[in-house]
């Protein structure tokens, strides 16, 4: 189809393709000569159909999208006989195919253009020649009609039906549309000329859908910043360290300061420290600068920011004479980290769900039925009272910063820790209750899908022990948990004396039994329901064991603070790399996992040196998490560099 300017559509993609950032671009005569295309390719590709009119940024987003390996243009437009609709859920594709055979539950339509990642290359090529030999499976269920129309969009159908995990890539402010005549393609045109591109960028590089404080009182100026960056030179990373020096002086304010301006100035500085946090991600969204390592030192560097924050104030409340300052931090970072474990666990679970058929027997009209259906309501109702109190009532990061800056700045850092833990177990017991009560509807196995022996932290000796199978590793988990949990009240109580609680040192053996109950289920199948609440049960059973040897054998509190947080570093890193889809730290198994650390832990305590073993076992923990993040950050990719002969490229393919 000609454009105004004389050239055809396909032209004009092809060029777009090229600014955004394709560095080869080649037109497919067939399917049969695409496949033989993505037979040979070496890195992502990213197809379009011939029909496509979109502002180049729609291209350049999706080819540097970084949801996942692979991404569909998806587009708000009516569905109609001519267009694949589509289903997501979590920003993934679960269904594709007519609009009729989707029961009314489509949410969009297939844009006409897909970036298929390295790894489902090969179903690229084989969905390709199914299509065109005409042996494609029509759908996934039998009787549905297939997919006709385009090439490309039988392409996509065939993807879907092969089983690759397709994610959604939404258009927003700017302009996409697929047209059929040169009356459509004239309004597309003007559509497109009807919007400032950088303008738009700019705008999309703010989460559309963040927590309230985020909303109104950081992204209303932050994109301002966020221009001033770019046109710096910054990078995300740079923002990232920035940031971190401003948290780290706002905690140093915390812990010395004890004038009232001190405490102001840090809370000021907190939220600049956060604002800087969130221009981080804006930035990688506005230049498109995204890496695995950024969005992996992101992560890190948030939790990392806020237990130093807690670190301050914990001091600054023992400076100002209560005796209990470390304790609340330490309270505050365990109760954070175990809720961010279950967090992590359950998005999983979520997603697992959302590209699963429901186990027969487990649907229909369910507590969680109506729990998830009021859910997707609420979310739906973008801006309302219960839309934003549901945001806010969880207590995400944003919340946690802002009642950290004004609680310290209004009162003292007493008071700021001590708001940070009852708002967080509200929101913990909030959240569970009902992550429960769906997660017993959504019943999917989802340690199963990953390493379990990984991500529950199982070291040499939970692996070699028994397994236990009457009772789910869930239960085994918990009653770990309940060992910890005596022992440290005991502990208290006993400190709060004048003898100390040196004198329970013997009971320290039979906690530690029962800590390893919960190594008998490491080699059980992790099936049940709620079984993607063992890792989080087994964060908080060794942090608590931790800090009750620490009570007992008089470690100085912030030594422990120091030790429990490099344990929370270590678990940082395996959620982060889940997160992102990256490999294992390469020293993982130096770790000596989480019954082994107790077990050493313990056997310092017992012979009288608990202060000691808790420091040198921290500090070789730490030097570990170094020379894994070194490893996998520096030393394999460029191993990885050196031994490819041939630069990965990105290819550009017009089915049909």
């Amino acid at each position: 189809m000609p454009t105004r300017t004389g050239e055809t559509l396909a032209d004009r993609l092809a060029a777009q393709c090229r600014r955004a950032g394709a560095e080869e671009v080649r037109f497919a005569a067939d399917l049969e000569q695409l496949a033989a295309l993505a037979d040979t390719a070496i890195g992502p590709v990213l197809v379009t159909g011939g029909d496509l009119v979109a502002h180049t940024a729609v291209l350049r987003h999706l080819a540097t999208s970084p949801v996942g390996p692979t991404v569909a243009l998806v587009l708000a437009d009516p569905p109609t006989a001519a267009r694949t609709a589509v289903r997501e859920e979590r920003g993934q594709v679960v269904d594709a195919g007519p609009p009729g055979a989707l029961n009314g539950e489509a949410t969009g339509v297939f844009g006409g253009a897909l970036r298929v990642g390295t790894d489902d290359l090969p179903a690229l090529a084989a969905a390709a020649r199914a299509v065109a030999a005409g042996t494609a499976a029509p759908t996934a269920e039998p009787g549905r009609p297939a997919v006709t129309g385009p090439a490309v969009d039988q392409l996509f159908a065939g993807l879907t039906v092969l089983g690759t995990l397709v994610f959604a890539h939404r258009v927003r402010l700017l302009v996409a549309h697929r047209v059929t005549d040169p009356v459509e393609l004239t309004a597309a045109d003007a559509a497109l000329a009807g919007v400032d591109e950088d303008r738009a960028e700019l705008r999309l590089a703010v989460k559309e859908r963040d927590d309230f404080f985020s909303t109104y009182f950081v992204s209303t100026w932050s994109p301002y910043v966020v221009r001033a960056a770019a046109r710096l030179g910054l990078g995300p990373t740079t923002v990232t360290v920035i940031s971190i020096l401003f948290a780290v002086a706002a905690a140093v304010l915390f812990a010395v300061g004890g004038s009232r301006p001190a405490l102001v100035g840090g809370a000021v500085l907190l939220y600049l420290g956060f604002v800087l946090d969130c221009v981080d991600g804006q930035l990688a969204r506005y230049t498109r600068n995204f890496s695995a390592w950024g969005g992996w030192l992101d992560t890190m560097a948030d939790r990392a920011k806020e237990y130093v924050v807690y670190a301050g104030l914990g001091y600054g409340a023992t400076q100002a004479g209560h005796r209990y300052g470390w304790a609340l931090a330490i309270a505050a970072m365990t109760l954070q980290t175990v809720r961010h474990m279950t967090d992590t666990w359950y998005g999983v679970l979520h997603d697992e769900a959302a590209r699963r058929p429901r186990p027969a027997g487990t649907g229909g009209g369910g507590i969680g039925d109506r729990l998830n259906a009021a859910s997707t309501r609420v979310q739906a109702d973008t801006g309302s009272l219960s839309y934003w109190l549901k945001r806010t009532v969880v207590f995400p990061i944003g919340e946690r910063w802002a009642l950290v800056a004004l609680t310290v700045a209004l009162f003292n850092p007493l008071v700021s820790l001590v708001a940070v833990l009852v708002w967080g177990t509200l929101a913990f017991l909030y959240t569970g209750a009902l992550r429960t009560l769906r997660a017993r509807w959504m019943w999917v196995p989802v340690l199963d899908t990953v390493d379990a022996t990984l991500h529950r932290d199982d070291g040499p000796l939970a692996t070699r022990l028994p397994v236990v199978r009457p009772m789910g590793p869930l239960t085994l988990a918990v009653v770990a948990a309940l060992g910890p949990v005596a022992l440290l009240v005991l502990a208290l109580v006993a400190a709060s004396g004048d003898d100390g609680a040196g004198g329970l040192r013997w009971l320290l053996p039979v906690a530690l039994l029962v800590l390893l109950v919960g190594g008998l289920g490491a080699g059980a199948a992790h099936n049940g329901p709620l079984d993607w609440l063992v890792p989080a049960a087994l964060r908080a059973a060794e942090y608590l064991f931790a800090i009750a040897v620490g009570v007992i054998g008089d470690v100085p509190p912030w030594l422990i603070f120091g030790y429990v947080l490099v344990l929370t570093v270590h678990h940082y890193d395996l959620t982060a790399r889940l997160e992102k889809r990256q490999a294992p730290p390469p020293l993982h198994p130096a770790t000596l996992g989480w019954e082994g650390r107790s077990a050493l832990l313990a056997l310092a305590a017992i012979v009288g040196f608990a202060g000691i073993g808790m420091a040198t076992l921290g500090t070789y923990l730490l030097v570990v998490f170094v020379a894994s993040v070194v490893l996998a950050w520096v030393v394999l990719p460029a191993r990885a560099a050196r031994a490819s002969a041939v630069p990965v490229r990105t290819g550009g393919g017009a089915p049909g």
